[in-house]
């Protein structure tokens, strides 16, 4: 797990955060958390194959798909499905990947620090 340091330096670095899991429930915290993010300027990219949008914003299926660099992946998975995620991140050049509360896997965790990425994990 990172430092509170390292959680800022993840936030200040990023403009583009893919929001991977958003849901379009208001009380889910992937909704609140990608709508108070997109408050503050950040730019956010929703990925849920389930959805066209949300927030505004075309959905995308997949990081893969999304046209855009995209500085973090922002993940709302179970902690089992976070390896494909990881994999994904790495594929598009992302530089950050901030796992939620609850979200703990170390191995995606490590692949990730080792293709350079810096990792927040269940904070």
């Amino acid at each position: 797990m990172e430092s509170p340091s390292e959680e800022i330096k993840q936030l200040e670095g990023s403009q583009t955060i893919a929001v991977f899991g958003f849901s379009p429930n208001p009380e889910r915290p992937s909704h609140y958390v990608a709508k108070y993010l997109q408050e503050v300027g950040y730019r956010i990219i929703p990925v849920n194959p389930a959805l066209e949008d949300g927030l505004g914003e075309k959905c995308y299926p997949d990081l893969e798909s999304i046209p855009e660099p995209v500085d973090m992946v922002d993940v709302f998975r179970r902690s089992e499905f976070v390896g494909p995620v990881v994999d994904g991140a790495i594929a598009i050049g992302a530089k950050y990947i901030w796992m939620q509360d609850g979200v703990v896997n170390e191995e995606a965790a490590v692949r990730a620090r080792d293709a350079g990425l810096s990792v927040v994990m269940d904070n």
